[in-house]
């Protein structure tokens, strides 16, 4: 398996752990006014700004963030089109990014004004385990959900999505 054929399907993991987590927080009803519940928003919300960061310095493009982190997060429903909409970013760029392209150094800059320098292929996988770092941080500050966020590995996914490997 090549590493972007093993990426592309960590970012389509990434997208359905996602949308599972999203329909889990929006199943909460009135729950969904918890101090937990807003602080699970931020949480999220913060590894959706790392993910535009990202995705704008694999394009070698400027981002508008000063930030990594907001004091408020965007109401769920917004929340959510946007992580689906950056999602679907990612698989399509992995689907297509070719094995150079992923060798290849990139400079950049951080929210804080430091200096990076990375290869498209580590910044592909900071993404992917930053986001499965905070989805399991949503699965602790939010017991209702968590049996939703312990489902979030790799071999699940794999098996749900391809149950012939159970054979």
């Amino acid at each position: 398996m090549s590493a972007q054929t093993l990426l592309n399907s960590l970012f389509q993991y990434k997208a359905s752990v996602d949308d599972e987590l999203l329909g889990a927080l929006n199943a909460l009803g009135a729950k969904a006014q918890s101090d937990e519940f807003r602080s699970a928003l931020r949480v999220l919300n913060h590894a959706h700004l790392v993910d535009r960061i990202f995705a704008a310095n694999l394009q070698r493009l400027d981002h508008s963030h000063a930030a990594s982190w907001s004091s408020e997060a965007p109401a769920l429903a917004q929340l959510s089109s946007d992580i689906r909409d950056t999602d679907r970013w990612y698989i399509d760029y992995t689907s297509r990014i070719t094995p150079g392209e992923m060798e290849e150094v990139v400079d950049f800059t951080f929210t804080d004004g430091g200096r990076g320098r990375m290869s498209r292929e580590e910044m592909l996988a900071h993404v992917v385990t930053h986001g499965g770092y905070h989805r399991g941080e949503v699965g602790r500050l939010l017991p209702a959900i968590e049996s939703t966020a312990m489902r979030d590995v790799f071999t699940g996914y794999l098996h749900r999505t391809d149950p012939a490997r159970r054979q």
